[in-house]
């Protein structure tokens, strides 16, 4: 017996034909268009890419959570959480981290576990080919999400000749004097590009919807349609199971849900709440890009406007611009300096909103993307917490950038390294280094 198929639980064939289904995040519009890009491919190794968190505090070197100053090579940060609950043989939850690494990289970053009663030396040391622990301490609370000062990167660009290093220099410099937008990257919409259909399904209770977007083929992506998702569009929700890859913990629980007879509502509802955060921050960060987008082609990117809010890059305290201080001599050199830029909107019912035509502006991408301000509230009250509203910088500095070209025994490459602040994607940065075609994919994590 297969189990219900995806018709059984009135699953439509394209629940996403009918909206708007363009990320954003690989907009073809540079900041530095007169520059050539030097073309190239990135994280061919994971030692060409490197990444280092920047913690917001150190620890305190008292308390209850052990914090780990940890590397990983060639693992996703979940990956690593599992490593390190079953050395500690603490639940996954007892883990806290600041933000998300890429895998497919070496990188180091801070992560707390929980250990009331328990000290360093009652743990034998961790052994493992891909996590190594750098350094150990104490502190009195869980490290999280967003706890951090920034990353920084240091990335090698291959296929591409060590010569282009003055064009990357150009570019990280007229960023640094500049700032670079404050895209978010493709990654966080998924391999198949659906991470933000499937926020916006559950935004709306489109369960259904949601089931099939998370499960199925998705008609823009044919070539990431895995054996899997061809079984699930056949209905034989078995083979989907038996496919489905083993990282991918949400599909796997949705499919078992499913052939327990669930309903697409109970299986989707069986992801933990922070796998369905991740859904709908995709899709406030699909209606962030749009707004982006628009504020790059209309040249404001850099400028604020009557009816901005603005945010101070020190402390990313917000305020309101009206006529006068946007017509400020003060507020253009501020602007001048990267100490404040004009905000986007991380659509929530608690977020600070924009006024006039700023507001409308913003109300419009939302729409646009599917979603009503009456559902957004709707959505808010009935989920305490799921959806948390803020505004995000539109650009934000690029801080003591680094170029240098050199060839090794893998051949040329042009070495980029930069600091980003907390949330912002090195890949906007090699966008704009390497000019790719809008249709390619250049991944890795941020915060």
């Amino acid at each position: 017996m297969n189990g219900p198929t995806p018709a059984n639980h009135d699953v439509p064939h394209d629940p996403s034909a009918a909206i708007d289904r363009r990320s954003h995040a690989r907009s073809g519009q540079y900041l530095t268009a007169e520059t050539a890009g030097i073309g190239g491919t990135i994280k061919n190794r994971p030692q060409d890419f490197l990444v280092e968190e920047l913690p917001q505090y150190d620890p305190c070197g008292e308390g209850e959570h052990l914090y780990l100053f940890v590397e990983k090579n060639n693992l996703s940060t979940f990956e690593m959480i599992d490593v390190l609950a079953a050395h500690f043989d603490v639940p996954r939850h007892a883990i806290g981290y600041a933000g998300l690494k890429d895998k497919a990289a070496i990188t180091r970053q801070v992560v707390s576990i929980h250990v009331p009663g328990k000290k360093m030396e009652d743990f034998p040391m961790l052994t493992h080919d891909r996590v190594s622990v750098l350094w150990a301490d104490y502190h009195t609370n869980k490290l999280r999400p967003g706890h951090l000062r920034g990353n920084r990167f240091s990335i090698r660009v291959r296929d591409t000749s060590a010569t282009n290093a003055l064009h990357a220099h150009r570019v990280l410099n007229a960023l640094a004097a500049h700032g670079v937008p404050n895209r978010i990257g493709e990654q966080r919409f998924g391999v198949n590009g659906a991470n933000h259909l499937i926020g916006r399904a559950l935004l709306k209770f489109q369960f259904e919807d949601a089931a099939a977007l998370l499960l199925g083929p998705n008609l823009e992506t044919p070539e990431q349609t895995t054996s899997s998702r061809r079984a699930f569009a056949a209905g034989d929700l078995r083979a989907a199971l038996i496919e489905n890859p083993r990282h991918a913990r949400a599909e796997e629980r949705v499919l078992r849900a499913l052939i327990r007879g669930r309903s697409a509502r109970e299986a989707m509802l069986t992801i933990d709440d922070s796998a369905r955060a991740f859904f709908i921050s995709a899709f406030q960060s699909a209606v962030f890009n749009a707004v982006l987008d628009e504020r790059i082609g209309g040249g404001s990117l850099a400028t604020l406007l009557a009816g901005d809010l603005a945010v101070k890059h020190d402390n990313r305290a917000v305020f309101a611009v009206n006529d006068a201080v946007a017509a400020d001599p003060e507020t253009t050199a501020r602007l001048a300096r990267i100490e404040i830029s004009p905000s986007g909107p991380m659509w929530g019912p608690t977020m600070l909103r924009a006024t006039g035509e700023c507001d409308a502006r913003e109300t419009a991408a939302l729409v646009n993307a599917g979603v009503s301000l009456d559902e957004l509230a709707v959505f808010g009250t009935r989920t305490r917490g799921m959806l948390d509203g803020v505004r995000r910088p539109l650009r934000v500095p690029v801080i003591d950038p680094a170029v240098e070209g050199g060839v090794d025994e893998h051949g040329p490459y042009v070495r980029c390294a930069f600091e980003l602040p907390r949330g912002s994607f090195a890949t906007v940065v090699l966008r704009e280094i390497m000019k790719p075609a809008e249709s390619e994919t250049l991944r890795s994590e941020p915060e």
